[in-house]
C-alpha cells in the first residue's frame, strides 16, 4: 500500500503528486493548486461518461448474445444480422464527404513513410535503445541477422567471408536506392569517385561520410579508412548507415504490467526522461558498466556549405491505455479508482508540455504538438469521448486546441465496422490509425461468442473478414485525406529471429498502402527501411480500390459446421488447444509471476515471438469459445494445460528466478491462467486486464 495524500478532493499517491508538482509543474510556471482543482472537475465531468460507455459496450454485447441464441442452429442470415446492429446502434450512418483537418503534424508522421517501434515504456534501457533507432548500422544488420544467404558467422571473432557478403549486399542497395551514372558502388575508389544519376538525391556532408535521400529516407554511407572494415574496402567505406525507426510508441497498455501506483510512477518517470531528454540508463556488459542515454542529432553540411543537422532520434508517440480499467494511484472522494485512460491523458500530456514549452534538451516534436495513440476504443461515441477528454486536458494545461493529436488503434470490431465516423470524430487532432491483427481477432471473438464454435485459430488469416479488415483500414483513411498528413499504419511482425522471413513478407505492408509498420527491434527497423527505399508508398496509396463494403468485414469466422461438431479429429482438437494454452501459460507465468508485459516468448515450436496482451486475449477467447459450444471438454482443457505448463516449465528452465507453473498450481500464474479461460466468455469484450490485474496484485502483495 503506497502513501497517500490529499488534493482538491482526490486521494493521490504522494511519488505521483511529487514528480507532477516538482518535475512538471513548478518548471512550466503553472499552479499546483489550480492544477488539482481543474483535474478533479475534470473527472467529475469525465469519469461518469466513461462509465457509461462501457456500460454501453455491455448492453450492446447482451443484445448480440441475445440474437445469437435466438437464431442458433438457423442459417446466419447476413442481412438480418446487419440490419439488427443497425438497429441496436452498434453500425451507425457514414458521416458525409470529408477530410482530415489536422494541422501541425511532424514529417515523420505525415510525409515520410518507414518503420515504427513499439516499446514498453517501464523498460528504461528498451525505451532509450527504441528512442535512438532512428539510425541503424545496415551491416551490423545484415551480419547478425539471417538475412543474407550467407552462413552465419563463425563463434568467436569477425567471419570474413560473411562480412564480404555483407559488403556485397550493402553495395547491390547503394546500386538500387542510390544509382551511379556509369558505374556500380562495388567500382568505386573513394569517396570522389563516382556521379549520382539523380544529383538531387545528394543531401550534404557527415563528419565521416556522405548524406543522401531515396524515397524521403536518408541514407549516410561512412568513409573511415582506420576502421577494419574500412581499411581493407576498395572504396574506405566502412558503414551504411540508414534512417530506420522514424517513429517509437513508449506504450503504457499491452506491453507492460502496470497494476498501480509504482508501476505508473515508473512509466510517467521515463516518459518524462525522454521528453526532458536526460534518461538513462546503466547496465553490466561483458564485464563493464555502460550507460546509455538518448543520441545527439546528426550535423552535416549541406550542398551550399551550410551547417544543418538531421534528428538523432525516433520521433515519440506515448500509448495511453484505453477506457476499460482504473487504477489505485489516485482515488476519488468516495474511493473509488479514477479511470486510467484519463490518468494517462493528464499526466503524459502535462509532461509532454515540457515539450511543447521548450524545456526539453533536443525537442520531440518542432511542431509543439503532442503525440498520444489510444487504443481499444469501440466505435465513433468512444473517439468522440476522446476528443472532448482531450479539449479538456489542453484547457486545464494552458495549450491551444488540437496540440494533443491522436492516433487510433483500429483493433475492435466496432471501431473497425464504424471507421469512417471514428475518423470523423476526430477529424482535427488525428494522426494515425492502425490495424492490429490480435486484438481485433479477440474481439470478432467475443463479439460473435454466442452464434457457434470459431474456426482455428491458424484459419482466421485467411478468412474474409481479416482481409476486408486490412483493405478497407487504408482504403477508408485515403478517402479522408490521411495520406501526407497521418500515418495509416499495418501491425506487427512478431518473430525477431526471423529477419529473412520479415525481408521476404513484410513488403507487402507497404504494397497495401501503409505508410509504417511495426517492427519487433531496432535492427528489424533498419532492415524495414529498406523496404520504403524499394518502393514509394506515398504512390502505390494514389492507385488502391476505394473501401469495400461491410458484408465481408462482417462475416463471423465460425469454423464449417455451426452446430459444435466441427468434425476436427482428436489430434487436431489437441494441437489447437496446446497451442492455444502453451501461448497463453507462457505469456501468463511472465506477466503475473515478473511484471513483463511485453518479451520474447517460445512459441510451442520454440520460436521465440514478441508477445503482449492481445496475444493472450486471442487465445484465451479462443478456449473459451470452444468450451463453450462443446468442441472441447474441461478436462480436455487442463489436460493441455497441464501438458503444456511442463513445457513452459522447460522453455524457462534456464532463468534462475523463475518460479515453475508444476508444483505451484494454485499459485498466481496458473490460476490467472484457468481464469482467463474458464471464466473468459464473462469477460468485458473478451479483454484480459481485469484478471491479469487482480492475480498480479496478489502476487505483489506476497
Amino acid at each position: 500500500m503506497t502513501n497517500m495524500t490529499t488534493r482538491a478532493g482526490l486521494s493521490v499517491d504522494e511519488g505521483l503528486a511529487a514528480l507532477l508538482e516538482t518535475q512538471v509543474l513548478a518548471p512550466l510556471n503553472r499552479d499546483a493548486d489550480g492544477f488539482w482543482q481543474g483535474f478533479a472537475a475534470l473527472l467529475a465531468e469525465f469519469a461518469p461518461r466513461n462509465a457509461a460507455l462501457l456500460a454501453k459496450r455491455e448492453d450492446m454485447q447482451s443484445q448480440i448474445d441475445a440474437w445469437h441464441k435466438t437464431h442458433a442452429g438457423k442459417p446466419h442470415d447476413a442481412a438480418a444480422y446487419q440490419a439488427f446492429l443497425r438497429e441496436i446502434g452498434y453500425l451507425v450512418p457514414e458521416p458525409g464527404d470529408f477530410q482530415i483537418g489536422t494541422q501541425n503534424v511532424d514529417a515523420e508522421i505525415a510525409t515520410m513513410a518507414g518503420p515504427q517501434l513499439v516499446v514498453p515504456i517501464l523498460n528504461a534501457r528498451f525505451l532509450l535503445n527504441a528512442a535512438n533507432a532512428r539510425w541503424g548500422s545496415l551491416y551490423d544488420a545484415f551480419y547478425g541477422t539471417d538475412t543474407l544467404d550467407a552462413a552465419p558467422a563463425k563463434p568467436g571473432g569477425y567471419d570474413t567471408a560473411r562480412g564480404d557478403a555483407v559488403i556485397a549486399r550493402g553495395r547491390e542497395f547503394l546500386d538500387s536506392a542510390l544509382p551511379l551514372a556509369g558505374q556500380s558502388w562495388a567500382d568505386m575508389a573513394d569517396e570522389n569517385d563516382g556521379k549520382l544519376q539523380d544529383e538531387s538525391q545528394y543531401v550534404g556532408k557527415t563528419a565521416k561520410g556522405l548524406l543522401f535521400v531515396n524515397n524521403g529516407l536518408h541514407i549516410e554511407v561512412v568513409f573511415d579508412r582506420e576502421t577494419p572494415v574500412g581499411k581493407t574496402d576498395k572504396a574506405g567505406i566502412a558503414d551504411i548507415m540508414v534512417e530506420s525507426a522514424l517513429t517509437t510508441i513508449a506504450d503504457c497498455e499491452d506491453s507492460v504490467a502496470a497494476v498501480d501506483a509504482e508501476d505508473k510512477l515508473s512509466a510517467y518517470t521515463n516518459w518524462l526522461g525522454i521528453i526532458r531528454g536526460d534518461l538513462q540508463e546503466s547496465f553490466e556488459k561483458g564485464g563493464r558498466t555502460l550507460t546509455r542515454e538518448l543520441a545527439g542529432d546528426k550535423a552535416y553540411t549541406d550542398a551550399s556549405g551550410d551547417a544543418q543537422s538531421l534528428s538523432g532520434r525516433s520521433l515519440m508517440f506515448v500509448r495511453n491505455v484505453g477506457h476499460l480499467m482504473t487504477n489505485p494511484a489516485i482515488r476519488l472522494a468516495d474511493g473509488g479508482e479514477i479511470p486510467e485512460g484519463i490518468m494517462d491523458a493528464v499526466f503524459t500530456s502535462a509532461i509532454s508540455t515540457l515539450d511543447v514549452e521548450g524545456h526539453a534538451k533536443f525537442g520531440n516534436s518542432k511542431h509543439g504538438s503532442i503525440y498520444i495513440v489510444k487504443p481499444k476504443m469501440h466505435g465513433p461515441e468512444e473517439c468522440a469521448f476522446t476528443n472532448d477528454l482531450f479539449d479538456a486536458v489542453e484547457d486545464l494545461l494552458g495549450l491551444a486546441r488540437h496540440t494533443i493529436k491522436v492516433g487510433v488503434m483500429d483493433e475492435e470490431r466496432r471501431t473497425s465496422a464504424n471507421l469512417a465516423a471514428c475518423i470523423h470524430a476526430v477529424r482535427d487532432r488525428i494522426v494515425f490509425i492502425n490495424t492490429g491483427f490480435l486484438d481485433r481477432t479477440g474481439d470478432e471473438m467475443h463479439t460473435s461468442m454466442y452464434a457457434g464454435p470459431m474456426m482455428r485459430k491458424g484459419a482466421m488469416k485467411a478468412s474474409p473478414w481479416l482481409t476486408a479488415y486490412e483493405g478497407r483500414n487504408v482504403a477508408i483513411g485515403l478517402k479522408h485525406g490521411l495520406s501526407g498528413k497521418a500515418q495509416i499504419g499495418k501491425g506487427m511482425w512478431a518473430a525477431p529471429d526471423l529477419m529473412g522471413q520479415m525481408m521476404a513478407e513484410k513488403i507487402g505492408h507497404l504494397r497495401a498502402g501503409a505508410n509504417t509498420a511495426w517492427v519487433p527491434s531496432p535492427t528489424a527497423a533498419t532492415l524495414h527501411a529498406l523496404h520504403y527505399h524499394a518502393e514509394n508508398v506515398f504512390e502505390i496509396q494514389k492507385h488502391l480500390p476505394e473501401p469495400a463494403g461491410l458484408d465481408a468485414l462482417l462475416t463471423i469466422p465460425l469454423a464449417a459446421n455451426k452446430n459444435g461438431d466441427a468434425n476436427w479429429s482428436e489430434d487436431e482438437l489437441r494441437d489447437e488447444l496446446d497451442n492455444n494454452a502453451q501461448g497463453l501459460l507462457g505469456y501468463v507465468v511472465r506477466w503475473v509471476d515478473a511484471g513483463v508485459g511485453c518479451s520474447k516468448v517460445p512459441d510451442i515450436n520454440d520460436v521465440g515471438l514478441m508477445e503482449d496482451r492481445a496475444t493472450l486475449r486471442i487465445s484465451s477467447q479462443h478456449i473459451a469459445n470452444w468450451l463453450l459450444h462443446g468442441v472441447v471438454t474441461q478436462d480436455q482443457v487442463m489436460d493441455s494445460l497441464t501438458r503444456m505448463a511442463a513445457k513452459v516449465d522447460a522453455q524457462n528452465a534456464g532463468d534462475p528466478t523463475y518460479v515453475p507453473l508444476i508444483g505451484n498450481e494454485d499459485g498466481a500464474a496458473f490460476s490467472a491462467a484457468k481464469d482467463l479461460i474458464f471464466k473468459g466468455v464473462d469477460q468485458p469484450s473478451g479483454y484480459t486486464e481485469p484478471l491479469l490485474h487482480a492475480w498480479r496484485l496478489r502476487k505483489k502483495a506476497g
